[in-house]
């Protein structure tokens, strides 16, 4: 049979791709893999070649029939991107090889796992793969011919990254906690499958926020007023400069544009003291199954605030609104005595360097060895009387 031709190009603004095509290829129920979030990212200026993320979407089509979309970034650093290959750059470096620039399929400053190429409707699985395959072949050749040293897809879904796989590029695995609704009624039900010592914990660090008397209340991001948006970029700026020394990856002019584009799928959750007095700000990123915590910040120090608002708050909300699955970010250990399961993460990647490729994809397989074991002792630590499944 003969192979299927496609044509490739490179976009260097999401702005040259309709909203109707990408979404239609994404869906919409994924907040961060729609195009206004990546609109937004680019015309707030968060995302460009100033700040080491240059936009270089791809586009494939067959026939002059548009068939696959993939989000991408030329990269000068690796910051944003929480699939930390830090050791791989400083590798090339001390071989006098350049590591910078290389290419990521991925969503900046956002670990959560999602579609990383989208497709035409009407493509069938088959079709599907191979697109992929070619995809892969056409980044090999860019490799050679922009000098990239690499491309990483990152936090992609299983099912992709499968895919990914029948291609032959080099598989690296994560973890990630994120809790699981397994049906509850509301928080004391969720409580009542702990351990007594693990539940007790759990109420003794909310009694602390009890008692400070604080008001915790969720506005829905278009529904949010200039002065709320404002008092969470405070937040969020205030406590990124205590934590990281600069006021956070993403600007007051992004947070607005998400808020008026698509505050439908936001929640602002807003900590007031009994002066009606702004204290702590959370965001939060909703789709049809998964509630997405992704940035805070507090004016004033409680203890036990950061927890309230980042996971106790958010594991309500996904009971009261019958949702699956709350993602409250990377990393975490805290997380598990809290409830959260560990859970694996997917990338792929493509290094030019054929010896260097060759350890990479050594290192990576012996880190999914660890991987596994780190997975069974985190659940081996959950709080639950029994393992949910």
């Amino acid at each position: 049979m003969k192979a299927a031709v496609y044509q490739f190009r490179f976009v260097n603004t999401i702005s040259e791709i309709k909203k109707s095509d990408w979404n239609a290829f994404f869906g919409i129920s994924h907040p961060f893999t729609r195009h206004e979030y990546l609109s937004a990212l680019e015309l707030s200026h968060c995302v460009s070649p100033n700040t080491g993320w240059q936009p270089q979407h791809l586009v494939v089509s067959q026939g002059g029939t548009l068939i696959g979309l993939m989000p991408m970034y030329i990269k000068t650093h690796s910051w944003g991107e929480y699939v930390f290959d830090w050791a791989w750059a400083e590798a090339f470096e001390r071989n006098q090889l350049e590591y910078y620039p290389k290419i990521v399929t991925s969503i900046p400053f956002t670990p959560t796992t999602g579609q990383r190429i989208g497709f035409a409707p009407f493509l069938s699985e088959n079709e599907k793969q191979d697109v992929i395959n070619q995809v892969g072949q056409f980044i090999r050749q860019q490799l050679v011919d922009r000098h990239w040293s690499s491309w990483h897809g990152l936090f992609n879904l299983q099912s992709q990254h499968n895919m990914w796989l029948n291609s032959s590029v080099i598989s690296r695995l994560g973890c990630q906690f994120h809790w699981h609704n397994h049906g509850y009624s509301d928080f004391n039900d969720f409580l009542g499958n702990m351990s007594s010592r693990k539940r007790k914990n759990i109420l003794k660090e909310r009694a602390q926020i009890q008692q400070a008397q604080l008001r915790f209340t969720f506005v829905e991001g278009d529904k949010a007023s200039p002065e709320q948006w404002q008092g969470f970029v405070q937040c969020y700026q205030r406590t990124y400069l205590k934590r990281s020394g600069h006021q956070g990856y993403l600007s007051a002019d992004f947070f607005l544009l998400v808020a008026a584009t698509m505050g439908e799928s936001i929640r602002l959750l807003l900590v007031e003291n009994s002066q009606n007095q702004l204290v702590a700000s959370a965001l939060y990123f909703i789709s049809d199954s998964h509630l997405y915590g992704r940035y805070w910040g507090a004016l004033t120090e409680h203890d036990g605030l950061h927890f309230e608002a980042c996971y106790y708050q958010g594991i309500e909300y996904a009971i009261a609104n019958q949702l699956s699955v709350f993602d409250a970010g990377a990393q975490g250990e805290h997380k598990v005595a809290r409830g959260f399961y560990p859970v694996l993460t997917y990338s792929s990647h493509i290094i030019q360097h054929q010896g260097f490729g060759d350890a990479i994809a050594d290192f990576c397989e012996q880190e999914q060895h660890h991987i596994g074991l780190y997975m069974q002792q985190m659940t081996a630590q959950l709080p639950y009387k029994t393992t949910c499944q």
